[in-house]
């Protein structure tokens, strides 16, 4: 029996950790206005779950008759205001993390700030959260710091509140107060896009709805607090978001490993999984997964991981690796949602230095596009942001960003701004979308006369202007055939459509009106090419015929060639290299050709290719032997 009964401890320890190792956790922080009793109720939740020591009771008690603020009680905030200056004071001034456990579930709450001045610490809670407990004192109702951190909850991306109605005691446990503060504060969340927000009458100070049911509150027939907190429903990681890996540390131990360390932010991987470089857009597969447990074949979102990849291309700390079909943004501009934590007032055109997960770069606000009212919620004309203040705005860096919109994913769509001169935090962003709009310096020097420069070469100027829908293969084709030119002697250029629009191009977006000025820009940048004596290959959509026709006016007689890469619809979609078909069709994507925006096929071009049932390469031989033809001199 004793062989027995040890078998049988053995197991139960080992189902009581594995019981206690898969346990849900939740993230949540508690905000609101000064004096809301933030502190106090995380204090309470401790205390009445049993995880404070005999010694920290008995310190608790002793630190209460010192710097306690609720008389011979016992003040619960003190458990998480472990500043000298903050029991002093009686607030909360930095940020306070306490872990705790349940039968049911893992807990890690974040105690924040209430005072304007401390913003900043209150979003950084937040930044991490699952949900968000807003607290509110009877006696006030909703305040203007309620709307503002309500706001940044909503901003930073919780959808989850509760809305705890503290210091009920105060007001005689009136339920005619409860329901007015619940209705004042559905008044104003119920645009900020919160999916739950649950009310809760509650004395932090006496437990009242805090751990166990009250009867001081028989008209209150919800749960109470850590019964919500235990069940409320989350929604589960999105495994299926597209990879992505910030790399913060090269492993290289000895000369046979050569790995990437860092913890995967979004989606998942798998070995054999092919994988790019965002910046660089070099390919790759996984050839193994590292982790302290061992070498799995696979590992998701939040796992910290080293990655050993099948090829030698140049990845370092600061890159990013992810999903080879649906890719981040790579941009040098973008509209934001900006926080601004310094005292000194944001202001456009000056300069300071963003950092996002993996980048940091020299960044200009270059338009503040209007400030939000945290009262009314409503868009205010404003030229600086003062502190504390929330604004929309439009930034450009000096070098290209990695980055998803914060909507997408919280990780890679978030950046701070730091002052140059002091170095300090002044400023906290969530990205909206990228933009381009911003203002365009290309230099270019002034070549003698197309004559002259041809000759030397030896060939006659040409452009070669490749169309096509998205993913045709225009690009894969002309870089084929600049390679042959190029072997046989011949001077070229490509100027690739996405290339240019991330510099020359990069201020105008999709409409209309902005393809017709960037197929403009395009065709004169080919044409001084041409006039320097270049075989040049111009890989574009273009899907206006007017376009294409201004642009082989430009060139004159026979300095022209029109290459229609004619794919299908339906075979770009399937290919959907750079996941834009993906987007456009589930609307993420506007004005996207062939989807919500029109291509125009061309009627007679002078090359009509159809790749569906030959290979790029083939492709560009022959047109190679027909530029010959008709560049010899």
């Amino acid at each position: 029996m004793d062989g027995v009964a040890s078998e049988l401890c053995v197991k139960s320890i080992a189902e009581y950790l594995y019981e206690q190792e898969n346990k849900s956790l939740l993230r949540f922080l508690t905000c609101g206005s000064v004096d809301d009793g933030k502190s106090t109720l995380i204090g309470r939740l401790l205390y009445d779950t049993k995880l404070i020591f005999e010694d920290q009771i008995a310190a608790l008690e002793r630190d209460s008759k010192k710097h306690g603020t609720v008389g011979g009680d016992i003040d619960f905030a003190l458990l998480v205001d472990g500043l000298e200056a903050e029991r002093e004071q009686g607030i909360t001034i930095d940020v306070a993390y306490r872990f705790f456990a349940t039968d049911r579930r893992k807990f890690i709450v974040a105690d924040t700030p209430g005072h304007e001045e401390y913003t900043r610490n209150m979003a950084t809670g937040a930044s991490t959260s699952d949900l968000a407990i807003v607290l509110v004192d009877a006696r006030q109702g909703v305040l203007r710091q309620t709307r503002r951190h309500s706001y940044i909850a909503s901003l930073l991306g919780i959808r989850h509140i509760v809305l705890a109605v503290n210091k009920i005691d105060l007001v005689g446990y009136d339920q005619t107060v409860f329901d007015r503060i619940v209705g004042d504060f559905h008044g104003f969340a119920g645009d900020l896009g919160f999916v739950t927000i649950h009310p809760i009458p509650l004395s932090a100070r006496y437990g009242d709805n805090v751990t166990c049911h009250s009867g001081t509150t028989p008209w209150y027939q919800g749960p109470h607090l850590l019964e919500y907190l235990e069940g409320v429903s989350l929604e589960e990681a999105h495994l299926d978001k597209p990879f992505r890996f910030p790399v913060q540390y090269v492993s290289r131990p000895n000369l046979d490993f050569r790995g990437f360390a860092g913890q995967i932010a979004a989606g998942s991987v798998r070995v054999g999984d092919e994988v790019v470089v965002a910046k660089s857009g070099q390919s790759t597969k996984v050839k193994k997964i590292v982790t302290v447990n061992g070498t799995p074949g696979h590992a998701s979102e939040g796992e910290a991981v080293t990655l050993l990849l099948e090829d030698q291309i140049d990845v370092s700390r600061g890159d990013m690796l992810v999903a080879s079909d649906d890719r981040p943004i790579v941009a040098e501009q973008f509209q934001a949602h900006v926080i601004w934590f310094a005292s000194s007032p944001m202001i456009p055109g000056r300069s300071y230095i963003i950092r996002t997960e993996t980048d940091s770069a020299d960044v200009t606000v270059t338009a503040l596009k209007y400030e939000v009212d945290i009262n009314t919620f409503a868009h205010l004309a404003a030229k600086t942001l003062a502190m504390n203040g929330i604004a929309v705005c439009n930034l450009s860096t000096r070098a290209p960003l990695v980055f998803d919109s914060y909507a997408d994913n919280r990780v890679t769509g978030n950046f701070i701004l730091i002052d140059r001169m002091t170095n300090t935090t002044v400023g906290a962003g969530m990205i909206d979308f990228p933009l381009r709009r911003a203002n365009n310096i290309h230099l270019h020097a002034i070549q003698v006369n197309q004559e002259a420069r041809a000759s030397l070469k030896e060939q006659k100027p040409i452009v070669i202007w490749f169309t096509g829908l998205s993913g045709s293969g225009k690009s894969t084709i002309a870089d084929h055939l600049e390679k042959l030119l190029h072997a046989r002697g011949r001077h070229t250029y490509l100027l690739d459509g996405d290339n240019v629009r991330h510099g020359l191009n990069r201020d105008l977006g999709f409409t209309d009106e902005d393809r017709v000025e960037n197929i403009r820009r395009v065709a004169e940048v080919a044409k001084l090419m041409a006039d320097a004596g270049l075989i040049v290959l111009v890989s574009s959509i273009s899907p206006f015929k007017s376009e294409r026709t201004l642009a082989r006016e430009l060139m004159g007689t026979g300095g022209f060639i029109e290459v229609f890469v004619d794919t299908s619809f339906e075979e770009c979609a399937r290919r959907d290299p750079k996941g834009l078909y993906k987007k456009a069709m589930r609307g993420d994507l506007t004005n996207f050709t062939g989807v919500s925006s029109p291509y125009e096929v061309p009627e007679s071009p002078d090359v009509h290719l159809r790749t569906e049932h030959t290979t790029a390469a083939a492709l560009a031989a022959e047109l190679a032997e027909h530029i010959e033809l008709r560049s010899m001199r």
